[in-house]
């Protein structure tokens, strides 16, 4: 066996070799980065560079936090005046430290910070938290000084964690490091948390113990000069403390990356996101439906939701939905049940479980004759179950008990107003009994009661969430629902179909050529059909005779089209046609077009005109691409023609585009009804709509440079059932085009 393998080792060619010891290195290195991430997270010593005595200074309250929570390791306080600092002997610099140091918490004047670093890495310190601002935030001075920091920072093979952040935490008992300067000591819990903003993330950690919540670990990013979000998702991947993840971000630095991130990781525990500036407009000058259809929130939600990241838009939703995932496992299925000791709340609760898409559970007769056994009579057995408003304590426990064992029942929510002098923590302390025997299925209670109740809970330990409303709790059930559906989701997978792809270079050099941006109706057709996407039957003319010859040829009706290199929109110049059903129809139509366009002064950048197919279909939908300057080209797919921007039906996703992100961009839209064959209509061939889809994102893959797409209308033939491009249109970046093709000049050898 030894001999055959040594004969195969010998047929590979070296590149074979070299292509895996690169990527070896490379793995190799980016384990060794995450690595030393636990000198900054998981810390045996500190060393605080900028320590002082003086009150309320950043330097004297990471000291005092350090102190008071117990940090599990050395502390070493660095000061030029030395002395004691806190109890801790200080240093008068980073060399005369006795020890080794894991993490240096720097607090220093940004002038002394890379000086500051040389320091530490002559002191072997790998792992720097750099609370330090005056960098990019601060203007072109402060971003030269932070491309400094970060080229030293790669030089001397450190992690650094900022600058101009608020600091990092560590709840673990073998840590107990708290590195921040916010005002409250840390609650242990189980969320990872990543802010963005130093000032937010310091006022969520004064709030915490209100929230019934806690961290596993904190990392404020800050400029995130090295450490961002994407570093933390991937350190906290398989760290056992860290069960969900949260994240306030203002931007995505890698989205390409954070995607594959996010998107595997999603899948092993919630992530959850709060993503701000939301209102900044994208594409604003987009002459594509889909461009200006298209806006940077509309990325940051594509890619998000991509990703399998659960997003949300108020710091108030992202902490309820962060309460249920601490204090409740993934759901087997979307049936819920409900029980109440009052009508009208239930029948709330049952709405906001059916508009949030998930099932009211179907209690068995089983279930339904147990309660009957000491429910009174007036009470209801179905679901939601309503004991009543003089439902005993008693009538709680037995409820829940007996509910959470129907296996047609996979998430259970208890409801609770005060009548009759039943006390709300009593009930809360036996649900909490009862949850605590049956963990497997999800509990939540709605306690509609008076605001003390949450302030004696939030110093309980608990095992379930409490809300005061039932709409906040069936979102949060939601929120799990989802989270199982995405971990049963197929990954999905990106096809790469047999093209043309030389024959759209050709196209697209032509245009670049004649200094064109936008390409004609007939040459953007012409690209869809090389990326085999269906398309009219269809030809150029470029006068009566081949106008006519063309007619005939394709046979009656027919639609004409203008194709012109200076005018886009066509219907508003009466350029399109379409019906005509005789040659000489055909003739009268034609010469009418060029008597309008002459009168409108646009006859000139005239190429022809397009002779196609007329399909017959009343359904019309779009499809296209927009390119936002951070997240890249978006895929869109929705209602189409003339209703395109009036009702917005549409959807977004992120290209590359999965076979899965094709299935739901076209089930997501309302307008789906009408492909699955609404009032007798032929259903619509749905796999080849994804086809065209998944093609257009291998080609706008292929072709980087394509700013804009649009299929508009894909018409979906009454005949077939086929989604035809009937219209393209195809926008590219000039300069970047040039460049991707070589075309730096009009004699090149691409635009002959």
């Amino acid at each position: 066996m030894n001999n055959i393998l040594t004969k195969l080792y010998n047929l590979l060619p070296p590149q074979i070799f070299l292509y895996y010891n690169f990527h070896v290195v490379l793995q190799k290195k980016g384990r060794e980065l995450m690595t030393i991430l636990d000198k900054i997270m998981k810390p045996k010593s500190i060393a605080v560079v900028g320590a002082s005595t003086k009150p309320k200074t950043i330097g004297s309250e990471i000291m005092q936090r350090l102190r008071d929570y117990k940090f599990n390791g050395k502390i070493y306080p660095v000061n030029p005046k030395g002395g004691m600092i806190e109890g801790f002997q200080a240093y008068t610099s980073i060399s005369e430290i006795p020890g080794e140091v894991d993490l240096a918490v720097i607090v220093v004047n940004a002038k002394f910070v890379l000086d500051t670093i040389d320091q530490c890495n002559a002191k072997g310190i790998k792992g720097l938290c750099i609370i330090t601002a005056g960098f990019k935030e601060t203007g072109a001075e402060g971003a030269e000084m932070e491309k400094q920091l970060l080229a030293k920072v790669k030089e001397y093979g450190m992690r650094c964690v900022g600058p101009n952040c608020l600091g990092v935490l560590n709840t673990n008992p073998d840590v107990m490091m708290d590195a921040t300067f916010a005002e409250s000591l840390p609650v242990r819990g189980d969320i990872g948390f990543v802010s963005q903003s130093g000032a937010l993330g310091g006022g969520i950690l004064n709030i915490l113990k209100d929230l019934n919540l806690g961290f596993a670990q904190f990392i404020s990013i800050g400029n995130q000069a090295d450490v961002n979000a994407e570093t933390a998702l991937e350190y906290w991947e398989n760290e056992a403390d860290v069960e969900q993840i949260l994240l306030y971000m203002e931007s995505i630095q890698n989205p390409a990356n954070f995607r594959k991130l996010a998107s595997r990781i999603s899948r092993k525990k919630p992530i959850l996101a709060l993503k701000a500036g939301r209102s900044a407009a994208g594409a604003s000058a987009a002459s594509s439906h889909t461009g200006s259809l298209a806006g940077a929130d509309k990325a940051a939600n594509a890619l998000l939701a991509q990703s399998g990241v659960i997003r949300e838009y108020s710091l108030k939703d992202l902490f309820a939905t962060a309460k249920v995932f601490a204090n409740c496992p993934i759901p087997k299925g979307n049936r819920v049940a409900i029980i109440t000791n009052s009508g009208g709340p239930g029948i709330m609760a049952t709405d906001a479980v059916c508009e949030h898409g998930m099932q009211m559970a179907k209690i068995s007769d089983a279930t339904k004759e147990q309660l009957r056994s000491f429910l009174p009579a007036a009470a209801s057995v179905k679901n939601p179950v309503d004991m009543i408003a003089s439902a005993p304590i008693e009538h709680y426990t037995q409820t829940l008990e007996t509910v959470i064992k129907d296996e047609s029942v996979d998430m259970i929510m208890v409801i609770y107003l005060p009548f009759l002098g039943l006390k709300d923590i009593d009930v809360a302390k036996a649900l909490m009994e009862i949850k605590a025997k049956n963990p497997e299925k999800p509990i939540v209670g709605v306690f509609m009661t008076t605001s003390s109740f949450f302030t004696e809970i939030s110093n309980m330990d608990v095992n379930m969430p409490f809300y005061m409303y039932a709409e906040e709790a069936a979102e949060a059930l939601c929120r799990l629902d989802e989270q199982r559906q995405w971990m049963a989701k197929p990954e999905g997978k990106i096809p790469c179909f047999d093209v043309d792809r030389a024959k759209v270079e050709k196209i697209i050099a032509n245009s670049l050529k004649e200094g064109r941006a936008q390409l004609t109706t007939l040459e953007s057709i012409d690209v869809l059909q090389a990326y085999g996407i269906r398309a009219c039957k269809y030809g150029l003319a470029t006068n009566e005779e081949e106008v006519v010859t063309l007619g005939n040829s394709i046979g009656y009706p027919v639609v004409m089209k203008m194709t012109s290199k200076t005018t886009s929109h066509k219907t508003d110049v009466g350029g399109v046609v379409v019906n005509i059903k005789s040659e000489d129809q055909l003739r009268k139509e034609y010469k009418g077009l060029l008597e309008r366009l002459e009168a409108k002064g646009l006859l000139e950048g005239l190429e022809g005109v397009i002779i196609q197919e007329m399909v017959k279909g009343s359904r019309e939908m779009v499809c296209g691409i927009a390119t936002d300057p951070q997240y890249g080209p978006m895929m869109m797919f929705g209602l189409g023609g003339v209703f395109v921007e009036v009702m917005k039906d549409v959807t977004f996703r992120i290209a590359p585009l999965t076979d899965v992100d094709a299935d739901e961009m076209i089930k997501s839209v309302k307008a789906y009804k009408l492909l699955e064959g609404a009032r007798g209509t032929k259903p619509a061939q749905i796999d080849q709509i994804q086809e065209t889809l998944l093609r257009l994102s291998q080609l706008v893959s292929d072709f980087k440079f394509i700013d804009e797409l649009d299929i508009n209308p894909l018409l979906i033939s009454e005949a077939t059932g086929e989604g035809i491009a009937v219209d393209g249109r195809i926008k590219v970046r000039l300069e970047e085009a040039k460049e991707a093709l070589g075309c730096t000049c009009s004699e090149c050898s691409c635009c002959h």
